[in-house]
């Protein structure tokens, strides 16, 4: 399957009136903004000093940024983002142990565990990956295992740990069942939560021991359930990348362009991202990138184009490394195909 897949064809496709500005909130015909390189904090300028604060080992400083999220799905999410900066396990145990009756420094730790543990596998396929990087992701996952589990014992109303026991269960191939339970555990305490159910759709794709319908299913059924305006439309135009990406060159480009597809992604991106009551939460960029990926795979370069716009360069490594090695690349040469 070749790297990267460039539209053809004519653009053919409606849309609905008022779009752009419903979008945007700017009149049309606005000029696209330059393209940036990946940024690993999302265009948050709050997120990039708390994840330099982290870099440079500075616990009070990421411990005031993390106490003062909105709310538990923007803790987990800062927690998350905090988690990629490499070398901050080298501080966490001094956290930890500097303040026994907080949890949040060990959910920190757990968390690491686990971003650590995805570093020393990569995302080689299984056959590529050597016995001692099998051995150092287990070994990290083990760890995170029990850090988490220790935080939802301490905090049972907290939804981090149960976010993150969703991945290091799917790492450590704990079963659908055992990984679905941590699902659930998680929107118990944060119902609709995204990050919740983007793993969840991970666990339920054919790679990982599901199959393509279980997943389409999982997808669309949530997005049905939540009200409008809900951010969980993303999971059907995830849901058809992931099929994507499973099938052989010719196969791939069809089954975006087909008609159900494209009805589909219309559905799911006018029920969130472009639905009147959709708002905008600080990890907002990756699902613009998602449906303008999508869209874009679909040809569908108007609606594509839409999210482009509203980016101005704001490109997300997911989904673009699935097209290309250089995200920033890839997301480019779709913008240039769809203006």
């Amino acid at each position: 399957m070749p790297l990267f897949r460039r539209r053809t064809g004519s653009d053919t496709e409606g849309g609905p009136t008022g779009l752009w500005n419903r979008v945007t909130g700017r009149g049309a015909g606005r000029a696209p903004g330059a393209v940036h390189e990946v940024d690993p904090a999302l265009g948050d300028q709050e997120l990039a000093v708390l994840r330099t604060r982290a870099a440079a080992g500075d616990w009070a400083a990421v411990r005031d940024g993390l106490t003062a999220a909105a709310d538990p799905a923007e803790l987990t999410w800062l927690l998350a983002m905090v988690s990629e900066v490499g070398g901050i396990e080298r501080w966490l145990p001094e956290a930890v142990a500097a303040e026994p009756d907080s949890a949040l420094p060990l959910l920190l730790s757990g968390a690491r565990q686990v971003a650590w543990a995805w570093e020393a596998r990569t995302r080689a396929s299984a056959k590529y990956v050597s016995q001692e990087q099998w051995r150092t992701f287990h070994e990290r996952l083990e760890v995170a295992e029990e850090q988490l589990y220790e935080v939802a014992e301490r905090e049972p109303g907290w939804l981090g740990p149960w976010y993150f026991l969703q991945i290091s269960g799917r790492g450590a191939s704990l079963g659908a069942d055992t990984v679905r339970y941590r699902f659930e555990a998680a929107t118990r305490r944060h119902p609709g939560h995204l990050g919740s159910h983007r793993q969840q759709l991970q666990q339920s794709c054919a790679k990982w021991s599901g199959s393509h319908e279980e997943m389409h299913h999982f997808a669309r059924t949530a997005m049905l359930a939540a009200p409008e305006g809900s951010p969980l439309g993303e999971l059907v135009a995830l849901a058809h990348i992931e099929h994507w990406l499973a099938l052989d060159s010719g196969h791939d480009r069809a089954h975006m362009r087909s008609e159900t597809v494209r009805e589909q992604l219309h559905e799911a991106a006018d029920r969130s991202v472009f639905h009147p009551e959709y708002r905008r939460r600080r990890d907002w960029r990756v699902a613009h990138n998602t449906f303008a990926m999508a869209f874009h795979l679909a040809d569908r370069p108007k609606t594509a184009d839409l999210l482009f716009r509203d980016l101005d360069g704001a490109v997300t490594a997911s989904p673009w490394h699935f097209l290309d090695g250089d995200p920033a690349k890839a997301y480019r040469t779709a913008r240039a195909a769809c203006a």
